[in-house]
């Protein structure tokens, strides 16, 4: 990773909403992150915490209607993807930005074959011949580690195994070079020992293409094993976001402390039963104005029911930058400032 980098993405106070029959739901509030060369960024939340919602909304791959976003810029090395025009959009995704999604047979086309599907992006982004395409195929099947490569460019996607066909999707991804690679989830329906080549593919990738990759997941373990950073989203919104080892080691934030709290250990150095989060995740009807995590949280006090606490670095950097959290709890002084503590 490039610290000292420009970043390659840069996202500003992205807000999006869904229109329903219902009202509307505020699935992305004030959202800002950024993304270096080579940066493995960590994106994690329970489900309906923003974080799909937020990264599709980056290249707009939110159908519109019921999606609408509402304000925000996202700069690929500078230039607002959200003011493109489709054609400039269309050479946005899959070029500059690839996407990687959960299900891999859901998103594979199950008529076409696998090669159709990888040199289909060769030949309309980067004008390539039929037989460049299909030997730049070969090279990327290889590269995602599927032995018989040139073979195996004439199965279709149930031909293979569930890993088989997320290397697949990893490689479709890969095809143009993108600056960016995101990654929703893309080990969860895979058994264990599936996982683990995957993510072991994508370290080895990272290393030898140098790409930033920003990696969305509720496993907190998965994160602590590849990420540079790790960003926390609840409600809609970061409520954390820090250096890996340093989120690990001094979380702020009672709701990434929750979540850590529900992490298993092997080591036995832990309470013999594992902590649950009561309660659900907000259904944001308006922009928050209070706590999104109040009703949940053991140290919700008048504060956080009358103002939605703003990122604050706790370092002495930037925000952004170090490590912020979103929280008027103070968690190193264990109570709020100028208040006292109710439970909620």
């Amino acid at each position: 990773m490039a610290d000292g980098a420009a970043p390659v993405l840069e996202v500003k106070a992205l807000k999006t909403v869904f229109r329903t029959r219902g009202g509307e739901v505020h699935a992305v509030n004030d959202v800002s992150f950024h993304l270096r060369p080579g940066e493995l960024l960590g994106v994690v939340g329970e489900s309906g915490s923003g974080k799909s919602v937020t990264m599709m909304s980056l290249i707009r791959l939110l159908p519109s209607p019921p999606a609408d976003i509402r304000a925000g810029e996202v700069l690929l090395k500078g230039e607002d993807i959200l003011k493109l025009d489709e054609d400039g959009l269309r050479k946005v995704r899959g070029a500059r930005v690839g996407f990687v999604f959960q299900d891999p047979m859901t998103s594979l086309n199950p008529v076409f074959t696998v090669g159709n599907q990888i040199t289909e992006p060769l030949r309309k982004h980067k004008g390539m011949t039929r037989a460049e395409a299909e030997a730049r195929a070969v090279e990327l099947l290889e590269l995602v580690g599927i032995p018989d490569a040139r073979k195996r460019l004439t199965s279709y996607p149930h031909q293979f195994s569930g890993g088989m066909r997320q290397r697949v999707m990893i490689a479709i991804a890969l095809a143009c070079d993108p600056d960016v690679l995101i990654a929703d989830e893309p080990t969860t329906a895979l058994d264990v020992t599936i996982q683990a080549q995957i993510l072991e593919l994508v370290k080895d990738l990272r290393q030898k293409l140098g790409m930033a990759i920003v990696w969305i997941t509720h496993d907190l373990g998965v994160i602590a094993g590849i990420a540079d950073r790790v960003m926390v989203m609840y409600g809609g919104q970061v409520v954390e976001q820090a250096p890996v080892k340093e989120l690990f080691g001094n979380p702020q934030h009672p709701y990434t402390r929750a979540l850590l709290k529900t992490i298993p250990s092997l080591t036995g150095e832990r309470e013999a039963r594992l902590q649950v989060i009561e309660g659900q995740p907000p259904i944001l009807g308006a922009a928050p104005t209070a706590c999104p995590f109040r009703a949940r949280c053991p140290h919700a006090f008048a504060r956080c029911e009358a103002e939605n606490p703003q990122r604050r670095a706790i370092d002495g950097r930037a925000v952004g930058q170090g490590h912020d959290v979103a929280c008027h709890w103070n968690a190193d002084a264990r109570q709020p400032e100028g208040a006292e503590v109710t439970h909620a």
